[in-house]
């Protein structure tokens, strides 16, 4: 059992579900495809976060704890949250996260209003939803 669960921003939800091992450093990749690992295997519960959260760590765009596009991705954050009926702080096993996120936003085609402005958007236009 774990003692708390991990932080986890709402938007990584759809990160994770077109993932396909490319990333903005290797290491941030193999931290990326870590952590999707453990989430999908361990069942631990996440907690949602609108700040850096345990995928943000090795990401060469945090810096001091801050994202230096905080603005843009807490509005991801944000609109899955209300596209998915949570709040931020709201704690949940990871797989009722994806099915909330496969079905409220991936399968009625809502991706791109969340996030469509992202860099990675034509990754995930050409990928399945491993949430699917």
């Amino acid at each position: 059992m774990w003692d708390e669960p991990l932080p986890l921003r709402p938007h990584h939800g759809l990160c994770m579900a077109f993932f396909q091992g490319k990333g903005y450093s290797g290491g941030f990749t193999a931290a990326l495809a870590a952590r999707l690992e453990e989430l999908e295997g361990a069942r631990r519960p996440v907690v949602l976060t609108v700040g850096t959260d345990a995928v943000c760590a090795p990401c060469p765009h945090n810096e001091g704890g801050v994202c230096t596009s905080a603005e843009k991705t807490a509005a991801y954050d944000r609109a899955v949250l209300k596209v998915c009926g949570l709040q931020e702080g709201v704690v949940l096993a990871f797989s009722d996260f994806t099915r909330l996120v496969q079905e409220r936003i991936i399968a009625p085609g809502l991706r791109r209003q969340v996030c469509g402005d992202c860099q990675w958007d034509s990754l995930c236009r050409a990928t399945p939803s491993r949430w699917a």
